[in-house]
């Protein structure tokens, strides 16, 4: 089984030429140059979503989504409510988060800081998480510090790296991302209005943020649409001023969550492990 890394090549390569199977899989909606240079080669290809948007024989592609941490759910209004109590929002009856993946994101850090000084104005009920990555943190903080009127600081919480994200965009309304496609498992898992802006130079994640806007499943806006004064506050109020469209999103979204997707990989790869095709190399 390849996951697309540049290591795969070589690995692939190898066992194509000792006559052993492989399987690809690809999380992204486009698939990395690995797994490009290496699937003529393939048994099969294993994908995220729907098999059609892959450049792959549609007979040898399954669907099986992306492995994910059984931490990410589909929750319900309790669920929600019982992750603000663990993160300490309770008492906000609004609430977003706003990750840029691992690293943060400095783009999506200076343009949540341009808009969230709005939203708090506009709603006293509100709470801000914002996960701006470690080398982001104390810019990020010193920004709110100036922007934000001392009386609100207290509502926007920064933090710099989490390993339980699941809590906090569990505990949210609306969810402010790239377009990374673990992350998208995750926020389909947990059924959450999403408003991802990819990164320009990152083609896998604008195709993926793609891919689930033409199904209505994210908003999706670009670094430059993003970057217009407001643009982005004004889509993040039509969403906590409009419970249906959240629910809308939320609808088309969990449409994308595979279930226990690492155990549908593994059998995938069993139930080749004595296949004919398999069989025959040998």
């Amino acid at each position: 089984m390849t996951r697309g890394g540049y290591i795969s090549v070589p690995v692939a390569i190898a066992a194509w030429f000792r006559r052993i199977v492989y399987i690809t899989h690809d999380s992204d909606s486009t698939p990395s140059l690995a797994n490009r240079i290496i699937a003529p080669m393939a048994l099969m290809h294993a994908v995220a979503l729907d098999p059609s948007i892959y450049p792959y024989p549609q007979q040898k592609t399954v669907k099986v989504g992306v492995p994910i941490s059984s931490n990410y759910f589909p929750m319900s209004e309790k669920d929600m409510q019982s992750f603000r109590s663990k993160v300490g929002l309770a008492d906000y009856s609004k609430v977003i988060c706003i990750t840029g993946g691992g690293n943060g994101a400095d783009k999506l850090n200076q343009i949540a800081v341009a808009n969230v000084p709005f939203l708090l104005k506009k709603y006293s009920d509100l709470a801000i998480i914002h996960i701006a990555g470690r080398a982001f943190l104390d810019n990020i903080n010193s920004i709110y510090n100036k922007k934000v009127a001392p009386s609100d600081r207290k509502r926007v919480i920064v933090k710099g790296f989490v390993d339980d994200l699941y809590l906090y965009t569990g505990a949210a309304d609306v969810i402010i991302a790239r377009g990374g496609a673990t992350n998208l498992a995750e926020f389909a898992a947990q059924g959450k209005a999403c408003i991802i802006i990819p990164s320009a130079q990152l083609i896998w994640n604008v195709k993926n943020a793609h891919e689930l806007a033409k199904d209505h499943a994210v908003i999706n806006l670009s670094e430059a649409q993003a970057e217009q004064e407001l643009r982005l506050a004004h889509t993040i109020l039509e969403l906590l001023d409009n419970k249906k469209s959240r629910e809308d999103l939320k609808k088309k979204i969990v449409q994308y969550y595979v279930p226990d997707s690492a155990s549908k990989i593994a059998a995938l790869v069993i139930n080749f492990a004595d296949s004919k095709e398999t069989k025959n190399l040998k």
